[in-house]
């Protein structure tokens, strides 16, 4: 995708969408993870999106984060826009968009439908009435809590969000973004770390959620998917590809790697550098597969 700096959030969206591709989306909650997202994406002069979820804004800071994503655009015009992942409550919600975040995912999926419906509607009104040009996007569906290597499926994954569950959930909301369940998982199974097992993706049912619900999508969840159904979903119209335990294990073995090969070094800049390029190596692989035409 070329790049237009300072292009709005919505206006990358748009333009991925028309031309049949994704925007990567990756957390981050350190400095190196950052940093090694960034140098990616500008490697491949592509749009990136960075997202911290409750727990990692409770770890960086919430205007601390906000502050790196303005500092890159700063020095650099360049367009990284910030997420609120999975944000559960309306106050948490409140406080990015105070804090200038681009997008506030308010995630009601472990609420009933009807529940949801009602939660996600004051969450918007309450975002929306602090910045209107804030993105806001909902989840139906289940698809586990965590960005973690686990040992089985969560109970309820797998389980699929339904066209009339999206085009209700999207008609009663008016959200700006749709995160559904089709296949997809957060966290990885040990035999995915492995290799052996990647997840699958029910494209046929991302494309009729699409036609059903009319808006831009998110895939959650996608460490350890297939890369062919991964560019296939995104011809079915996911628009935005969510990447987290994938980077949380390469900034593992990257840590590990530093400390094993300078075990008296006590500078973290010098024992982080593995940590580093891991990371970024994970996300220039997975940036240039979700921009593949």
């Amino acid at each position: 995708m070329e790049i237009e700096l300072m292009m709005s959030l919505r206006d990358v969206l748009k333009r991925a969408e028309a031309n049949k591709v994704a925007v990567g989306h990756f957390n981050f909650s350190d400095l190196v993870a950052f940093n090694a997202i960034v140098a990616a994406a500008r490697d491949k002069e592509l749009p990136v999106m960075v997202g911290v979820s409750e727990g990692e804004r409770e770890f960086t800071g919430v205007c601390q984060a906000a502050a790196l994503v303005k500092a890159i655009r700063d020095e650099y015009n360049y367009p990284i826009f910030l997420n609120a992942d999975h944000t559960h409550s309306i106050a948490h919600a409140e406080e990015a968009a105070k804090a200038g975040f681009d997008e506030v995912i308010f995630d009601g999926s472990a609420l009933p439908f009807d529940e949801n419906i009602k939660q996600t509607r004051r969450a918007i009104e309450a975002i929306k009435s602090i910045n209107p040009a804030i993105l806001v996007e909902g989840e139906i569906g289940w698809i586990g809590a965590s960005s973690a290597v686990i040992e089985k499926v969560p109970e309820g994954v797998g389980v699929l969000t339904t066209p009339e569950e999206a085009r209700q959930f999207v008609d009663a909301t008016k959200v700006d973004v749709l995160a559904p369940a089709v296949g997809n998982m957060h966290g990885m199974l040990a035999s995915m770390v492995h290799g052996d097992v990647q997840k699958r993706l029910n494209i046929d049912r991302i494309a009729e959620i699409k036609a059903a619900a009319k808006i831009f999508m998110t895939l959650h969840g996608g460490s350890g998917t297939n890369d062919d159904d991964f560019k296939r979903a995104i011809k079915a119209g996911m628009t935005i590809v969510h990447v987290n335990t994938e980077i949380r294990i390469a900034w593992r073995r990257g840590v590990e790697a530093g400390l094993a090969a300078e075990p008296n070094e006590v500078a973290p800049y010098k024992i982080l550098k593995p940590a580093f390029e891991a990371v970024k190596k994970v996300v220039s692989s997975r940036i240039e597969l979700f921009s593949s035409k």
